[in-house]
């Protein structure tokens, strides 16, 4: 049972959902959203108020101007990319504190959330979760 807790609170202290994602984001709370995904992907579509730092050009020098006491959320496209877990990874080795947003960009639309770029959409219908 200590081994399965251990698990659940890892999982909970590193990746969060869309649903706490737009809360944070509205509530005030100290969070940039980082779209690790290669700048084309970022013009096209992105989650509002996001900064593009794509997970290969991720380096001290073009991270040096970032808050390093704020909490930095990075996304891709969702569960069939990796940029955002390679982003949190290598932003981690940088000395932020990250988390990864589940199901990226996809789950972020799929429950109803505005994105901005050359294909955004406005919000839709928002689908609670009954979590």
């Amino acid at each position: 049972m200590e081994a399965q807790l251990k698990h659940y609170e890892n999982k909970l202290a590193f990746e969060m959902d869309p649903s706490d994602l737009f809360d944070a984001l509205n509530n005030g709370e100290k969070v940039m959203v980082i779209d690790a995904r290669k700048t084309f992907g970022f013009e096209a579509e992105h989650i509002p108020g996001a900064i593009n730092i794509p997970h290969r050009e991720m380096n001290a020098e073009n991270t040096r101007h970032l808050d390093k006491e704020i909490l930095y959320v990075t996304y891709c496209d969702g569960i069939g990319c990796n940029a955002s877990t390679k982003g949190a990874l290598n932003m981690t080795k940088l000395g932020f504190k990250v988390k990864e947003l589940i199901g990226g960009i996809e789950w972020w639309k799929f429950d109803g959330y505005a994105t901005e770029g050359t294909t955004g959409k406005k919000a839709g219908l928002k689908i609670e979760c009954a979590c």
